[in-house]
């Protein structure tokens, strides 16, 4: 790979750990350098996170406490870049996403490394009803945040990142610091002129699984943030306008 093209894998975990495994033995077999953040898990699970990381020779950042996704993630590519790496494909630790997809998403990079490279969900049985319907509430307000469709799906947190306008957007701005944050970034980086590339990829939600969403708070967060994005289109309209006008020339 180029050194205009040089990706690990970032995983936050937080109540994830001993589900971790599984999908530290594929990303091994790839040979993807990985990082993993210790979200603020307790004593037995940052014991776990430490001899994982040993054993699959992954990269192992902290923070304490439980700053929340997006401040995990942030901290991950922070981490990356510090150590040379030039994108960061970022997978949750909860077994949801398909890790046989992860070459795929980085081929895409790797062929437009200025993108970001996101994952689009098709999903089996097991996703809740309420959830998926709940998603196009959300990809309603994100076509209107960007007066477009190019960002096909917001919300999964399987996609890689270029670190360096990524992490410089972080620095200018306040992003969502849990689970709005997969929309969020996306929604700013595509005003900050990044394509979005969607490959599509399964999700599944296993039986058993522990989900980090709460729905108070996250929901709260959530709107929040939308509101935040729609008023801030009240000036950004003609400029994207202009632009997207520009891209189709």
């Amino acid at each position: 790979m180029s050194r205009r093209f040089a990706p690990c894998i970032v995983i936050p975990v937080y109540r994830h750990a001993h589900l971790l495994e599984p999908l530290l033995q594929k990303i091994q077999a790839l040979a993807v350098p990985c990082v993993l953040v210790n979200d603020g898990g307790d004593a037995a699970a940052s014991q776990q996170l430490a001899e994982l990381a040993k054993s699959y020779q992954c990269y192992l950042c902290e923070q304490h406490p439980n700053g929340g996704k997006g401040s995990a993630v942030l901290l991950g590519m922070h981490y990356a870049q510090g150590r040379g790496f030039t994108h960061a494909l970022q997978i949750d630790a909860d077994g949801q996403h398909d890790a046989e997809d992860i070459p795929h998403l980085l081929a895409s990079a790797e062929a437009a490394p200025a993108a970001v490279v996101a994952g689009i969900p098709v999903y089996d049985s097991s996703v809740p009803r309420l959830r998926f319907y709940g998603r196009y509430l959300t990809h309603v307000c994100v076509w209107l945040e960007t007066l477009s469709r190019e960002i096909r799906d917001s919300m999964c947190g399987f996609r890689v990142y270029p670190l360096a306008p990524t992490l410089a957007l972080a620095q200018r701005v306040a992003i969502g610091s849990h689970m709005d944050f997969d929309t969020e970034i996306i929604v700013r980086l595509y005003w900050q002129g990044l394509r979005v590339i969607s490959v599509p990829t399964r999700v599944i939600y296993p039986e058993g699984g522990v989900s980090n969403f709460r729905p108070w708070r996250d929901n709260l967060a959530i709107s929040w943030m939308h509101t935040r994005l729609l008023l801030g289109m009240v000036w950004r309209a003609p400029r994207l306008l202009a632009w997207q006008w520009s891209r189709r020339g």
